[in-house]
């Protein structure tokens, strides 16, 4: 399965992933008038310090911890992988945020969580963040 993988030797920290993100799954047409002067909740999160920043989403994991642990049944794995929220499900009590090894879960605007789900009902061919990414630091890839 393809999945998003990060090169943090080539990652600038420069966040223009977060962005791609947000707007992708904004549903706008406009990224300036999707975003401006809204807070940006996107499904990829930079992380680091002064030596070293990385992207963080979710890996899809074989066994993933999270979907065994959420008590509304919202996540769900499906037949090709991708690890889904079901939002109308979601109750917003955080256990899949606290199970996650990777941080890779994050509350919507609406308190509703939200997790990358690679783009695949928003994009054309890769997601938005690795699309995005001017050091190519972010690859969507099969390892």
């Amino acid at each position: 399965m393809k999945r998003v993988y990060v090169n943090e030797e080539w990652c600038l920290g420069c966040h223009l992933c977060e962005y791609n993100c947000a707007f992708a799954n904004s549903g706008g047409t406009d990224m300036a008038s999707a975003l401006r002067g809204k807070p940006i909740f996107p499904r990829i999160h930079v992380e680091g310090d002064d030596r070293v920043t990385y992207a963080v989403s979710c890996r899809h994991c074989t066994d993933p911890i999270c979907v065994k642990c959420c008590i509304a049944g919202a996540l769900a794995k499906g037949e090709d992988g991708v690890i889904r929220i079901d939002r109308g499900r979601c109750v917003g009590c955080f256990t899949c945020v606290l199970v996650c090894p990777w941080g890779a879960l994050a509350p919507a605007e609406d308190g509703v969580m939200q997790k990358c789900e690679l783009c695949l009902t928003n994009a054309s061919g890769e997601p938005a963040c690795v699309r995005g990414c001017p050091n190519r630091a972010i690859v969507y890839e099969e390892r």
